[in-house]
């Protein structure tokens, strides 16, 4: 137990290192290879589409980056927990979290009890739960969204700058293997080799975070959290799937799609709270 839990605590302070970098590798990428080569001219001049694209992709990430910070700056934690915890009877004492009374959670990780606590996300190093899962569905499709449009800047500045024809759709699959090989044979630059990994953990976050947002759309439109649904908990006094997505995305909702803004107030977070004690 104590030796599942050290790798928990690792993996939390890991994590977000990891994506903070690969941010930063992905912003370098962006700016000092890929947009000049592909859009600017040849005579080094910077064009409309040059602006155009460095403008959307400053778009997405800073929206990435800021709803990211909004999920740790609104952490899920109840603030009306103060009295000792007791655990449910179907408490299992899991590693990273016990079950309290009232479907509350207490997360060994976070230290504090979690209002409708989600899952613990190890990239931010919090739970995700009622008060920042707006902001964690929109740090996902962002995130998926900056990663699957470094995708095809990635394959277009491969195809500009080294003669990469994706024609064929076997192309990108044999890619990896195939750059692995040549780049200890010598017979591979060192950037384009580190361009191929890019691309596959570009492909790898943007899926897996899309497949995020998908699920937990749907959870919070049905009211319920991933604990309960591995739990088989059915949710019995459910609410129409419109008074579920305002509980969480607020009713500046469209405000909340384009820039990482508080969109639910402070009465109602504290009424969330007080209609789950």
């Amino acid at each position: 137990m104590y030796l599942k839990m050290l790798k928990l605590r690792l993996l939390n302070a890991i994590a977000p290192a990891y994506f903070l970098t690969a941010t930063t590798v992905t912003f370098a990428l962006q700016f000092y290879f890929f947009i000049p080569a592909i859009f600017e001219n040849a005579d080094a001049r910077i064009n409309s589409s040059t602006l155009l694209h460095g403008a959307f992709f400053l778009f997405l990430i800073l929206n990435a980056l800021g709803n990211y910070v909004m999920t740790i700056r609104f952490p899920a934690a109840s603030v009306q927990d103060a009295g000792p915890l007791v655990c449910s009877p179907l408490c299992t004492d899991r590693v990273d979290a016990h079950y309290l009374l009232n479907g509350r959670h207490f997360c060994k990780l976070c230290k504090k009890v979690i209002l409708r606590r989600d899952h613990h996300c190890f990239f931010t190093g919090n739970c995700i739960g009622n008060r920042n899962m707006r902001y964690f569905i929109m740090f996902c499709v962002y995130t998926s969204t900056t990663c699957l449009y470094c995708l095809v800047l990635g394959v277009a500045y491969l195809t500009v700058e080294y003669s990469i024809s994706f024609e064929n759709p076997l192309t990108f699959l044999t890619l990896l293997p195939l750059s692995v090989g040549y780049f200890f044979l010598g017979a591979v630059p060192g950037l384009q080799f580190f361009i191929v990994l890019m691309l596959y953990v570009w492909l790898g976050i943007g899926l897996t975070c899309a497949g995020f947002c998908c699920q937990q759309i749907l959870l919070v439109a049905r009211g319920q959290t991933w604990c309960q649904l591995r739990k088989g908990q059915v949710v019995q006094t459910r609410s129409p799937w419109r008074s579920n997505l305002s509980d969480v995305f607020g009713r500046q909702w469209v405000l909340g799609l384009f820039l990482p803004v508080q969109t639910v107030g402070r009465l109602q977070d504290h009424a969330a709270d007080k209609k789950d004690s």
